[in-house]
């Protein structure tokens, strides 16, 4: 691995963008992925499905990948779905 990519989220990220990052993702060579969540808004399953699309991008393409930022409202959404060892 070389290198770190950041990636920012910021509103409720539309379905063209979450395609674009996961083709980021994928394109890019296995590095550390740096993820912030704090400019995402609400945190309900839209912010799940974001988060479990990025993960599963990211393991594809060999990536180590970290949130950071992740307000108590979407930790404890996704503890309730089994995805609160992400962050």
């Amino acid at each position: 691995m070389s290198g770190t990519l950041e990636l920012r989220l910021a509103g409720r990220p539309a379905p063209d963008e979450v395609r674009r990052l996961c083709e980021l993702l994928a394109a890019a060579p296995p590095t550390v992925v740096v993820c912030d969540l704090a400019g995402l808004t609400g945190a309900g399953l839209a912010a799940v499905d974001v988060v479990a699309r990025l993960r599963l991008a990211a393991r594809r393409g060999g990536h180590r990948l970290l949130f950071w930022g992740a307000g108590p409202e979407l930790r404890d959404v996704l503890a309730l779905v089994g995805l609160g060892d992400l962050l």
